[in-house]
Order: C-alpha cells, then sequence, then structure tokens
C-alpha cells in the first residue's frame, strides 16, 4: 500500500501488470539504496506526476470496473445485516454488532453539526479555561481533609426494627441537595439543556391563547411544542386540575446555545429598568430559572418580524429553565454570569 500511494492519480488507472512493475522498481531501488536519508530524497524529488503519460480513449474504454465485478465467481458472503444494520443490541458479546453513532448507516445517525455558535466556540476557547482559574483553590500536599458533616442521620436504637435499616435524610428537606464539587478539567460546567414553558390559563376558555403561545415557541426554538396539563387546582382563575393550558419545549446542544446568545445580546439590552436575574433563583442543583413578560416577549427577533402574526393581547410570558452539569448553583451562576448573563443580589 505504501508504494502505490507514492504514484500519482493517473498511474493507478494503468494496467495492474505495468503498475506492479513500477511499484517493484522502485522497491527493488529504494532497498538497494546504501545511503537512506539521500536515496528518499531522490525519490521524491527525482520523480515528478507532470512526466507520466495520459490515458489515451481505448485504455480508458477498457477500463470497466463493473464487468470485472461481473465476472468475479465468488461474490460477497451473504449475510441478514449486509446491507441494513442490527435492530437491537443484543449485547457486547454478540457476533453481531451495531455499528457506531457516527456511521452513516447506523439506525441513530444524526448528520451534523453544521454550524458552531458563537457563544459556544467562546466557551471552548475561553470561558472553560477560565472558569478553571477563577475556580481553583490551592491545597498544599499534607493538608488534612476536613471532616463532612453527615447527610444522613442514624437511628437511635430504641427499638429492634433500628437494625440494618437504611439512615433517614436531613430534617425539613425531602429531597437530598447535590453535594458541591470543585471544578477542574474534568467536571466544567457547560450548558445541557432550555427548556421553554408558557402557562395560559385564558386558554381554558378561549384555545386560541394556547395556539399563540404554542406559535411563538415554534418560532423561537424551531421545535414542535407539547402540551401540558395542569397539576393543581386555581379557583381565582377558574383552572382545574388536568386541564390543557401549559405548552413547553425543550432544546439541545448548539440550539440551547444560540437561544442563549439571542437572550444575552438582543434581548437583554433592550429591557428598560431592568436590574438583570435575581441571585436567589436555582434549584440547588445547578439549574437556574428566570421569566419573561408579555412585553419582553415581544423583543425576540423572531416575534419582531412577524409582530402582526401575535396579537397584543393574546401575548403570553415564558419561562426560561436552564441545567447545566453544574452541582450548585454558584457555579452555575458563575458559568452564565461569564458568558454575560447579568444578575443582582446575593443568594
Amino acid at each position: 500500500m505504501a508504494t502505490l500511494r507514492e504514484v500519482t492519480r493517473s498511474a493507478r488507472s494503468l494496467p495492474l501488470s505495468q503498475l506492479s512493475r513500477q511499484a517493484y522498481a522502485t522497491c527493488s531501488r529504494r532497498c538497494a539504496s546504501s545511503q537512506a536519508a539521500e536515496a528518499e530524497l531522490d525519490d521524491l524529488v527525482s520523480e515528478s506526476g507532470l512526466a507520466v503519460p495520459q490515458l489515451g480513449d481505448a485504455e480508458k474504454g477498457a477500463f470497466r470496473p463493473w464487468k470485472r465485478a461481473a465476472d468475479r465467481k465468488l461474490g460477497l458472503p451473504s449475510s441478514r445485516y449486509q446491507y441494513h444494520p442490527p435492530k437491537y443490541n443484543r449485547g457486547q458479546f454478540h457476533p453481531i454488532q451495531s455499528p457506531l453513532s457516527s456511521d452513516p448507516i447506523a439506525r441513530d445517525f444524526v448528520p451534523g453539526p453544521f454550524n458552531l455558535p458563537r457563544l459556544r466556540q467562546t466557551y471552548q476557547s475561553t470561558i472553560a479555561s477560565d472558569l478553571m482559574t477563577l475556580a481553583y483553590n490551592h491545597i498544599p500536599p499534607g493538608t488534612p481533609q476536613k471532616e463532612q458533616a453527615e447527610r444522613l442521620r442514624e437511628w437511635d436504637g430504641s427499638s429492634p426494627y433500628h437494625k440494618n435499616r437504611s439512615k433517614r435524610g436531613p430534617r425539613g428537606a425531602p429531597v437530598l441537595p447535590v453535594i458541591e464539587r470543585n471544578i477542574t478539567f474534568r467536571n466544567i460546567p457547560e450548558i445541557t439543556e432550555i427548556t421553554l414553558s408558557s402557562y395560559v390559563p385564558k386558554a381554558i376558555k378561549d384555545q386560541d391563547h394556547l395556539l399563540v403561545a404554542r406559535t411563538m415557541l415554534l418560532a423561537l426554538t424551531g421545535t414542535t411544542p407539547e402540551l401540558a396539563k395542569t397539576n393543581a387546582n386555581v379557583a381565582q382563575w377558574g383552572v382545574q386540575k388536568g386541564q390543557r393550558a401549559i405548552t413547553k419545549t425543550t432544546i439541545y446542544g448548539n440550539a440551547a446555545y444560540e437561544f442563549l446568545d439571542r437572550c444575552i445580546h438582543l434581548v437583554f439590552p433592550k429591557i428598560k429598568d431592568w436590574k438583570g436575574i435575581n441571585a436567589t433563583t436555582g434549584d440547588g442543583s445547578g439549574n437556574l430559572a428566570w421569566g419573561f413578560t408579555p412585553e419582553q416577549m415581544q423583543l425576540f427577533p423572531e416575534i419582531e418580524v412577524n409582530y402582526p402574526m401575535y396579537p397584543a393581547k393574546m401575548m403570553p410570558g415564558c419561562k426560561i429553565f436552564i441545567k447545566t452539569t453544574a452541582t450548585s448553583d454558584r457555579q452555575a451562576q458563575l458559568l452564565l454570569s461569564s458568558m454575560g448573563v447579568p444578575f443582582y443580589g446575593r443568594k
């Protein structure tokens, strides 16, 4: 294979007999050389692809790969998965394995990505390294580790049923909070998905309000929003549990970064007398959220370009939920602040 790569493209189309003689001559001359370094340079400088004669019409017509394939006596071995990969993965020890997702013949192959968002490129080139520098905590070697408080409570042993029983959770906390981990090169926080949700209680009496909300989210994200049901009764608004009054959608990957980029550089600067996002937002596990009023939703370029399409009195608000790989709200705010999201107040 190494000698075939050295010849030019026009020489590759020569008959196999002529090509083998030429390769044999090149190989014999190289092997017989006493000075390997000089012989390598001589081969590169002396031979040129311009000196190879071009093929004529007769030689081009004689080259018929389809005829050579038809004359082949033994074809490819027959297989059940010769043209299509298996539909089910039967384990890593099965003789038939599914191809990788990057293979075009794979069933879960997704073409792309076809673009690299500016905000994501900035994150990969600048923000990721800056986060490690800002969050670096130097611990000298030999420093004793601090003892962490117990997150789960032991049983007092007053009953024989307490033996071999699992520990209890902390008082007043139905869900155990996530332990904050130091930022290293292994766990740099990043955005995984963004969920847009719009609650339209007026849609219970008039379904056109829900249609406007779905059209708005479709224009902002490019994905078809799904409908959700209410999970509580609100007597003031006439909302009953189980009615369809919510529409939401989730975007991932490059689409999430592009939406956040539009919020930072196109929507936030246009909001008048806006302090920013309250620093108290977050669920304690690195996921942040904020909301847009109906007037603020009109500042998106997708809404401005088709503003007559959305009735002003039917324009709903929207809540933005950003899910990150951070293990605390402090790290998530540090990530979004480095991207340009303003925060005010203290946690």
